[in-house]
């Protein structure tokens, strides 16, 4: 579907151009999402700063989400995945507390001393390279909702369709490029999907800029 979060990046921009928003503020969910968001950010002529957030996964399967944490604040459960498989947030508590103290460190990486992005009366587009269960975007989206943005838009190149649907109740809109019924995984629908490192996503940060710049 994607050659690669370059391609997903630029096709997604165009669609994010048409927005028009008129004061827009990009963030992306490290690390994968960063590459998909500089493109969309070197399209709109804007800085790109991050929102970090981890997942927290169900015990023995480390790819699958059942809630998600940012660097403060508590962390959100899939409350009927929860009831599924029998499983509690008391239980979940050290993978959530460790998951958190992952995202602080992410954090104090790629943002050193530099402050936090103003999002009040920001149009604010949170770019990630796709959605699986929507638990990383959900956590996000919710937290910069409470710090008051003009406009909250989720954009992803591609998602299962559950989990774009579910996310409509938390932003104001979401721009996805692709929902495949037989979704999988968001790495099916790339040709070429490395893992991104802390390294390039320092880099591609300090190559986009940010509002108030960022420190070496």
């Amino acid at each position: 579907m994607f050659r690669n979060r370059r391609d997903a990046g630029e096709r997604l921009a165009r669609v994010v151009e048409g927005q028009n928003k008129p004061h827009p503020l990009v963030l992306a969910l490290p690390r994968g999402g960063v590459p998909v968001a500089e493109r969309v950010a070197e399209s709109l002529g804007v800085p790109m700063d991050i929102v970090v957030v981890r997942k927290i996964p169900v015990p023995g399967s480390p790819e699958t989400a059942i809630g998600a944490t940012t660097a403060e604040g508590p962390p959100l459960f899939d409350r009927r995945a929860l009831d599924l498989l029998g499983l509690s947030e008391e239980r979940l508590a050290d993978m959530a507390g460790a998951e958190q103290t992952e995202a602080r460190r992410r954090v104090q990486a790629y943002r050193g001393d530099a402050p936090d992005p103003e999002v009040a009366e920001r149009d604010v587009f949170v770019i990630d390279d796709g959605l699986a269960t929507g638990m990383s975007a959900r956590a996000a989206l919710a937290a910069l909702r409470e710090q008051g943005p003009a406009s909250l838009v989720l954009a992803v190149p591609v998602g299962a369709p559950d989990a774009v649907h579910a996310l409509a109740d938390v932003c104001d809109q979401v721009v996805c490029l692709e929902t495949p019924s037989d979704f999988g995984a968001v790495s099916l629908w790339y040709e070429d999907f490395p893992q991104v490192s802390d390294e390039e996503v320092l880099a591609l940060l300090n190559r986009a800029g940010t509002d108030e710049g960022r420190a070496p």
